[in-house]
């Protein structure tokens, strides 16, 4: 049996060239939900200018649907702040990260303050 176009290998085989796929049929690569959640988290401490001496890091959930992120962050923060403001920065950071990294819209970004933490002169009576 010989090769459409003549061309042999060593020890007499046909050499096949390679088949070209479209890129759409190629297949797709799949970030895993935990992924997205590990940027949104350190999307969050990046949007906040500082947190409290003896607060946890932000944290992140997330599902991911057709390419669409829902997640939910929680943070800790200062009390008395603006808490509206630091949380549409998460909101926002947390959306251009996820779109730039992951390559997907998050729709839904809520922000959940777990635990407000008193500054030195607004805290406790001494």
């Amino acid at each position: 049996m010989s090769a459409p176009t003549g061309e042999r290998e060593e020890g007499g085989e046909a050499r096949r060239h390679p088949t070209v796929v479209p890129p759409a049929e190629r297949g797709a690569t799949r970030i895993a939900d935990r992924v997205v959640a590990k940027i949104a988290a350190q999307a969050a401490r990046e949007a906040l200018d500082r947190l409290p001496p003896d607060a946890a890091p932000p944290h992140a959930m997330v599902v991911v649907h057709h390419d669409v992120a829902h997640v939910r962050v929680s943070v800790e923060l200062d009390y008395p702040s603006d808490i509206g403001a630091q949380c549409r920065a998460v909101r926002r950071r947390v959306a251009e990260r996820v779109g730039a990294l992951a390559g997907m819209e998050a729709h839904e970004v809520a922000v959940q303050v777990e635990r407000l933490h008193p500054t030195p002169a607004h805290g406790r009576a001494q």
